[in-house]
C-alpha cells in the first residue's frame, strides 16, 4: 500500500510513499498529523519523594477497566524525578495503588500500564513470562500451520505496550514504539533470542510513533546476522521480504487469511488490486485462476518486487499487468475509460491515525470506494479495507454505504473481515482492532 490521496495523512501502517522509493518512510504532513491536543499540565510533586503518578479524581476509571493508557490530562501530580521509560506506580486521587506503568514525559500518553498487580515486579522475569505467554498462545492455537511468517507479539494486546515482534522464517523483526519497551530493549532481545533461536533479530524502530514518544529512529541488527534473502511461505505461496527497508516490518502479515479468501474467489474473474505494494493479493488471485490482474501502486520499486514474486512462484506473468500511478487518479482514468472488473481490492494506507482525523479520512475512503463500485461489473465482488485506528467498524460501514448510494448501486455485505488471529485484540483495548474490512457483492 504505497499510494495516498492528496490531503490524506500518511502513517506508519501501510504508509503511503507517493512516487518515492517504497523503502523510505513518508513524513508527509507529519507535523500537522501529530500535533498534540492541549492538556492541563500536571503539578510537580516532591522531588525527594518516591516516584509516583497521581491521577485526578475519577480518572482511574478506565484503568480499573484495564485500559492500558494514561493520558497527560488524567495526571494531577508527579512525585519524584522519574526518567522516561522508568516503571512507576499509578495512584488514584486518594493515593491508592492502581497499576504499574512505564512513564514518558515526552508523550501525550504519559504512562502505559505493565501490570495491575501491586505485588508484581517489573523485571526480566516479568518480560520472560509475558513473551512466553504470547508465544505459547500462538503455537497452541496452531497459528503457524499455514505460514512461517507470524506476528509473535502484538503490543498492548499481549500485555507489552509498544512492542511488536514479527517472525519471517528464522528472522525476527522487533519494533519498539514506547519509552517503556525502549528501557528494556536489550533484556527483551535476549529473551527472544533464548526462546526463539533466530538467526537474526532485526530492529525496525522507525515508525512515526517514535517521534511522538520523543525517541530517535533506529534501524539495524540487534542479534545475529541478517541472511542475504528472507522469504516467507504463506498458504503455499512464497514472498520475498525486505525486513531492513520494506514497509511496516517488511510485509503485511495481518492480511494473510484475507489474501487466501481473495484467491479462493478469483477463478475466472478479472481483478483490480489497488495499493498493491509487493503484490500479495495479486499473487493469490493469479494462483486462484483469475483471467487477468491489474495491480496499481505509486512505487515502481514495490511493483518490481511484486513481479519478482510472480517469478518466484512460477505464476503466469502474462495474466498480470502492473501500473505505477497514484491510485486515486488511476481509478478515475479507468472510470473515464469505462473499464469494468469482476473483483476489486481496495487496501489503502492509514488515512486516520486517530478519531480527530476521521472526518477528513472519511472523504478519502468514500472517494475510492465510490470509484470502486463504479468499476465493478454487475454481480462483482469488492474487498475493501481500512487500517485506520480513528475509523471504527460502524463508521467504516456507514462510509461504504454512502459510497454505494452515491454510485447508484446496491450491494450486500457477504463477510466482515479483520486481521489474522496472530494479531489478537484485548477486550479492554479495542484500539487493537485497527484492521477492518468488508467483502461486498454488487447486485446483478
Amino acid at each position: 500500500m504505497t499510494n495516498t490521496k492528496p490531503k490524506a495523512h500518511s502513517t506508519p501502517h501501510r504508509s503511503s510513499q507517493g512516487g518515492r522509493d517504497f523503502r523510505k518512510r513518508t513524513q508527509r504532513h507529519q507535523s500537522q498529523a501529530t500535533t498534540p491536543r492541549e492538556t492541563t499540565k500536571a503539578e510537580v510533586g516532591s522531588a525527594s519523594a518516591q516516584p509516583a503518578i497521581f491521577l485526578h479524581e475519577g480518572r482511574e476509571k478506565s484503568l480499573l477497566r484495564h485500559h492500558p493508557w494514561i493520558f497527560s490530562g488524567a495526571v494531577a501530580r508527579i512525585d519524584g524525578a522519574p526518567s522516561n521509560g522508568d516503571t512507576v506506580p499509578i495512584k488514584d486521587a486518594q493515593g491508592n495503588f492502581v497499576a504499574w506503568a512505564a512513564y514518558n514525559a515526552a508523550s501525550q500518553i504519559t504512562a502505559r500500564v505493565w501490570s495491575w498487580q501491586e505485588s508484581e515486579a517489573i523485571d526480566a522475569d516479568f518480560f520472560q513470562r509475558r513473551i512466553s505467554a504470547a508465544l505459547t498462545t500462538r503455537f497452541q492455537l496452531g497459528l503457524n500451520q499455514d505460514s512461517n511468517g507470524m506476528r509473535l507479539i502484538h503490543a498492548e494486546s499481549d500485555g507489552l505496550p509498544g512492542l511488536v515482534v514479527d517472525q519471517y522464517m528464522d528472522v525476527l523483526v522487533m519494533q519498539i514504539s514506547s519509552a517503556g519497551v525502549e528501557h528494556w530493549r536489550d533484556t527483551i532481545a535476549n529473551i527472544l533470542q533464548a526462546l526463539c533461536h533466530p538467526v537474526c533479530i532485526y530492529e525496525r524502530s522507525d515508525s512515526d510513533s517514535r517521534t511522538l514518544e520523543g525517541l530517535e529512529i533506529r534501524n539495524g541488527i540487534l542479534r545475529g546476522a541478517l541472511p542475504p534473502a528472507t522469504v516467507v511461505n504463506e498458504h503455499g505461496l512464497r514472498f520475498a521480504v525486505d525486513v531492513a527497508a520494506g514497509q511496516k516490518t517488511g510485509f503485511y502479515l495481518d492480511q494473510r487469511d484475507n489474501r487466501e479468501l481473495t484467491g479462493n474467489m478469483a477463478e475466472g474473474k478479472s481483478v483490480l488490486n489497488c495499493f498493491c505494494y509487493t503484490g500479495g493479493f495479486s499473487l493469490y488471485a493469479l494462483r486462484g485462476g483469475a483471467t487477468s490482474v491489474l495491480s496499481i501502486d505509486a512505487s515502481q520499486e514495490a511493483l518490481e518486487l511484486a513481479q519478482s514474486n510472480i517469478t518466484l512462484n512460477g505464476l503466469d506473468a502474462s495474466r498480470a499487468e502492473w501500473l505505477c500511478d497514484d491510485v486515486f487518479l488511476a481509478l478515475r482514468k479507468l472510470r473515464d475509460q469505462n473499464k469494468k472488473f469482476d473483483l476489486i481490492i481496495l487496501d489503502p494506507p492509514k488515512f486516520a491515525p486517530t478519531a480527530a482525523f476521521a472526518e477528513k479520512a472519511a472523504r478519502g475512503y468514500k472517494d475510492i470506494n465510490l470509484l470502486g463500485f463504479k468499476l465493478l461489473n454487475p454481480g462483482g465482488l469488492l474487498f475493501t479495507y481500512s487500517c485506520s485506528g480513528g475509523i471504527n467498524d460502524e463508521l467504516f460501514q456507514k462510509i461504504i454505504a454512502g459510497a454505494a448510494l452515491d454510485a447508484g448501486v446496491d450491494a450486500q455485505i457477504v463477510r466482515k473481515l479483520h486481521a489474522t488471529p496472530d494479531h489478537p485484540v484485548l477486550l479492554s483495548f479495542p484500539e487493537g482492532a485497527y484492521l477492518k474490512g468488508l467483502l461486498l457483492k454488487l447486485k446483478n
